[in-house]
């Protein structure tokens, strides 16, 4: 645990939402990476250009439109079921079930949600491989979102809305700091979760800032499935 012991704010939290990648599952496992280089074999096929140009390109399309994806669509006009398909024909068994984590989500109080800029399947997939996919009352992918990623405000209002969830009475589980703004704006808690070593692999993870800094982020810890149990008092 890093930072930040739960305490009395998240005791009124009836609706709890996770990200998938990098939050579910430990950050230093090899199944985002895979989706990376999917990725930019996607664009070096789509633009005809080497590994190392479409490599910058798909990180700068991140950056600036929230997702790869998005900004193909915004750029070449894309489709994105094939990009969602091509970029989720991984190995999902790089990672391991996760009783432990499992126990934990399984005993908070209320609803559990994952919300992620991925794709139902690929969400699906991931957590049936750690084992925790039956405690999720739904997962709110890219496609629901009418392919709008985090960190816009419209796939949350989107996501509030379809679910019936007041801000106040809910909480934000994320491993990119401003995928945590809009969360925090709309009154949750607020969740980072960093890497194991965060001064060693601080990097892309959480885009080179100090999260400490940041007064939208309420708790930060490197081991979820301790921070959650830490709620429930095991």
């Amino acid at each position: 645990m890093i930072d930040h012991a739960p305490d009395t704010r998240l005791a009124h939290v009836k609706d709890w939402v996770f990200d998938l990648d990098n939050t579910l599952y430990p950050s230093g496992s090899n199944l985002f990476s895979q989706i990376g280089d999917k990725m930019t074999l996607f664009i070096r096929e789509l633009l005809q250009v080497e590994e190392e140009e479409a490599t910058k390109l798909r990180r700068d399309l991140y950056l600036e439109y929230g997702t790869t994806l998005a900004g193909l669509m915004a750029r070449y006009d894309i489709d994105a079921n094939a990009f969602l398909d091509k970029v989720h024909d991984i190995d999902y068994s790089w990672i391991d079930a996760d009783p432990r984590l499992g126990d934990m989500i399984a005993g908070l109080p209320g609803r559990k949600f994952i919300f992620t800029n991925g794709d139902r399947k690929h969400a699906e997939r991931t957590a049936r491989q750690l084992g925790i996919l039956d405690h999720f009352d739904d997962i709110f992918d890219i496609v629901a979102a009418d392919l709008v990623p985090k960190p816009a405000r419209e796939p949350y209002d989107k996501f509030m809305a379809l679910h019936k969830i007041a801000g106040p009475n809910a909480a934000m589980f994320e491993d990119l700091p401003r995928n945590l703004i809009e969360p925090k704006k709309l009154g949750m808690q607020t969740v980072l979760i960093v890497p194991k070593n965060l001064e060693e692999e601080v990097g892309e993870a959480i885009h080179n800032t100090n999260p400490y800094e940041h007064d939208y982020i309420d708790f930060v810890t490197d081991d979820i499935g301790g921070f959650l149990g830490d709620i429930l008092g095991k």
